[in-house]
């Protein structure tokens, strides 16, 4: 039986009462401040993971720090943590740990945890953007969209899971826009596609502007609070939010019925998986993330992969191999935590197409003599 364990983390304090439920109760900053002080933990057993070539057992291994803390707290304070959380999986005998969430973020992206642990690490950003990529091409298809024609646009584009999408993007786009706060590092992903697929891309700090013209979107920022709203988006637009905490505001949802918005990196996990946590997911689904470390786990592969902020084309082609030889593949198409299906796609695209000829006609009245 293969063992790995996954560091997971509240992404705000109403994710502390799936565990602690009275803290429900606590006003935020309170439940904040307490759990600063409170050690990492075993939260939760998984079992179940089996393939027809091997099983896995693993454990949710908390560290009680919220997304805004692990951005506002010191680095040096939250890399202990995350190293403590660490340490608790070697106690459990996991044999490699995933980095959940922005546990994955903080620092140098897991390489310093790394260096001060005895087990393999990941952060299970190969697969995610192996997960994205698809779930992206799939909902653009049934929209209507051809990726040789779109305007794509990253948001996050010099992230360690942007920066692959937009390389692997490029390879069919013929026009792309990537964005994010760092001008230079922009540069320099903007330099490397265009010596590898010849793309020519545009940069900005913009997101507002850069989503103003944008069909497809992948956002995968590590932005504490939402970044797109219901008021940004052209009606027939694909997203696929990789991250967490959303970028998605909800209110695109309630109030945009003609554009499509999916989760990236939701996976369907082989065997009975019962993972003994309630993360707000279905029953036998886990983000890609979570899923990297148990197909490496399954491998035996023990060893550091996905580490870093240069993620390679290479390891996200052979993790998605990977996956496939183990049975783990993309649970279908979800929004805002349901499943949606095509006969949906189908009316969204409609609406689309309905509000995308009225803007037209409107335009043509506008230049009339």
């Amino acid at each position: 039986m293969e063992k790995f364990a996954f560091i997971i983390h509240p992404l705000d304090v109403r994710d502390v009462a799936r565990k602690f439920p009275f803290t429900r109760y606590l006003p935020g900053r309170w439940v904040e401040s307490a759990f600063r002080l409170v050690p990492p933990m075993k939260v939760s057993h998984i079992t179940g993971v089996k393939t027809p070539y091997g099983e896995a057992e693993g454990w949710f291994v908390a560290c009680p720090l919220t997304a805004r803390q692990m951005l506002e707290l010191p680095e040096d304070f939250v890399l202990e943590r995350i190293i403590q959380a660490g340490r608790v999986a070697e106690k459990l005998g996991a044999g490699i740990v995933g980095l959940g969430a922005f546990t994955s973020v903080v620092g140098d992206a897991g390489i310093t945890v790394a260096k001060n642990l005895n087990i393999a690490v990941t952060t299970g950003n190969s697969y995610t953007v192996a997960t994205a990529i698809e779930g992206t091409k799939e909902a653009a298809r049934l929209m209507g969209h051809d990726l040789r024609r779109a305007h794509i646009v990253v948001l996050g584009a010099t992230g360690s899971i942007g920066r692959v999408c937009a390389l692997m993007l490029a390879r069919e786009a013929t026009r792309m826009t990537l964005v994010a706060r760092d001008k230079s590092r922009l540069e320099q992903v903007a330099a490397k596609i265009l010596y590898e697929t010849g793309l020519a891309v545009t940069i900005t700090s913009d997101v507002k502007k850069a989503l103003r013209t944008a069909q497809v979107i992948i956002a995968v920022t590590s932005a504490v609070d939402t970044l797109i709203g219901p008021e940004d988006l052209l009606p027939g637009a694909v997203v696929c939010d990789v991250s967490r905490p959303r970028n998605v505001s909800r209110q695109v949802a309630e109030q945009r019925d003609d554009v499509l918005v999916i989760e990236g990196g939701v996976v369907e996990v082989p065997g009975e998986v019962n993972f003994n946590f309630n993360f707000g997911f279905p029953p036998g689904t886990a983000y890609a993330c979570m899923s990297e470390t148990m197909i490496l786990a399954l491998e035996k592969r023990y060893e550091n992969f996905s580490l870093g902020r240069d993620i390679t084309i290479e390891q996200v082609e052979e993790i998605r191999a990977l996956a496939r030889k183990h049975g783990f593949k993309l649970a279908g198409l979800r929004s805002f935590e349901r499943a949606i299906d095509p006969r949906e796609i189908e009316r969204i695209r409609a609406r689309a197409e309905s509000r995308l000829n009225a803007l037209g006609e409107q335009q043509l009245v506008g230049v009339a003599p």
